[in-house]
């Protein structure tokens, strides 16, 4: 979809040209706010006539598939959502990400999130879209109704939830598995956090150099975990056909108790539903061992260099000012700014959680923070695969370990 694709006519006086008009590209990764996306292009290009937007969505289920055929065939856009991963570090230190620690909206961000946008050539390559947390969105009215007065704390404690909801004819939790970006960011994110990170403090050097090693009883059981809750029964009917979309619905419905997702959805998983929604970390720890919440940063934006670099500089400048006001008003996530012009809190509950995990000893970030890009790719089939019983959870450690050893290998300097 684009907005300001074609030039208007020339109001100019007889014998005068038309101011020139550049026309930037926005690449966007936006599953749940492609309205307000095109509502910030829109009021960006009324304050600058001078700019036009064309707003491109990015589909399927990874920001990076999406950056890797424009880079490979050297069509890229002025402006493009981005992860703060290792994979757009090193498009910032090849020269095909900018620098944009000039602007207002890297000044503006809170300081714990720099590191995320920083490159190994200390180049800032991206302004965040948020503060992203992973946690356990659950129906309080369902809770009540199944007589569950106490919130689990562990993995024990959470299937025996699961079968308390199950028996009480609850469908205990939503499972992504038709869209396995949020698989990563839910089950396997956790699942990470409190089996490697928690084991490992060292683990992001070691994922750098290879030398993490990830073909582990303690990896295949966060595959593990993914696959138990279909095997008891604890999921939806046709939860491999569920996507993004329809996965919100079903809670939003009261066709589910639980829902593991992000703080990005505050907005549509705790607002307009007929029952009360409330909050716990995913307790993806054992028992007697402290739980490990996932705190870091959203997909943010950044800007390629093109010859519109300076336009485009621009609107990401209005996108982390007035644009994250529009956003707010739907998303309710964390912003990841100091001072907010215009800006709305995140909802309540959301902002007390993530006061609250933010303070935790170890904290671990979202998968696409953690794994290289072609990892996350990898990733994606192999949650599918044991999910579809295709593969065990111990062949899907080994052959993540590989890929990430792989990838260490070809990039680690």
């Amino acid at each position: 979809m684009s907005l300001y694709g074609c030039h208007q006519k020339d109001s100019a006086a007889p014998g005068t040209a038309a101011p020139a008009k550049t026309i930037i590209t926005a690449l966007i990764w936006a599953p749940d706010w492609p309205e307000e996306m095109l509502q910030i292009a829109a009021e960006f290009s009324k304050e600058n006539p001078d700019i036009g937007v064309n707003v491109q969505f990015m589909v399927g289920n990874s920001v990076e598939a999406n950056i890797k055929p424009r880079v490979a065939s050297g069509n890229l856009p002025d402006l493009v959502s981005v992860n703060p991963n290792a994979y757009s570090a090193e498009l910032a230190d090849q020269h095909i990400l900018a620098d944009v620690s000039q602007t207002a909206a890297w000044n503006n961000m809170i300081d714990p999130l720099k590191g995320d946008w920083t490159s190994h050539q200390s180049k800032a390559f991206g302004i965040s879209g948020g503060v992203a947390t992973v946690l356990m969105y659950y129906n309080e009215d369902m809770f009540e109704k199944a007589g569950i007065k106490t919130l689990p704390t562990n993995f024990r404690e959470f299937l025996a939830v699961c079968e308390q909801l199950k028996r009480a004819g609850f469908t205990p939790i939503m499972w992504n598995g038709g869209f396995p970006n949020m698989l990563g960011n839910g089950p396997f994110s956790a699942g990470f956090a409190n089996n490697v990170v928690a084991r490992d403090p060292a683990w992001k050097k070691k994922i750098d150099d290879g030398t993490l090693n990830l073909n582990t009883p303690a990896v295949a059981d966060i595959f593990a975990k993914m696959a138990l809750m279909p095997e008891r029964g604890y999921v939806q009917d046709g939860f491999m056909a569920t996507d993004y979309d329809s996965g919100i619905r079903l809670f939003k419905e009261g066709k589910v108790a639980m829902a593991i997702h992000g703080s990005w959805a505050a907005g549509l998983l705790l607002h307009g539903n007929p029952f009360e929604t409330g909050v716990f970390i995913p307790p993806w720890n054992a028992p007697g061992k402290r739980v490990v919440p996932i705190v870091g940063s959203e997909t943010g934006f950044a800007v390629c260099e093109t010859p519109n670099k300076v336009a485009a500089m621009r609107f990401l400048e209005f996108i982390a000012a007035r644009g994250f006001a529009m956003l707010q008003a739907k998303r309710q996530n964390i912003s990841p700014f100091r001072q907010n012009t215009g800006a709305i809190a995140g909802d309540p509950k959301i902002v007390e959680y993530t006061n609250v995990v933010s303070r935790y000893p170890v904290t671990a970030s979202p998968y696409y923070s953690v794994l290289p890009s072609n990892s996350i790719e990898r990733l994606h089939r192999l949650m599918q695969d044991v999910l579809l019983n295709r593969i065990t959870p111990r062949q899907a450690a080994q052959l993540l370990d590989a890929s990430v050893k792989n990838e260490a290998k070809m990039h680690y300097k």
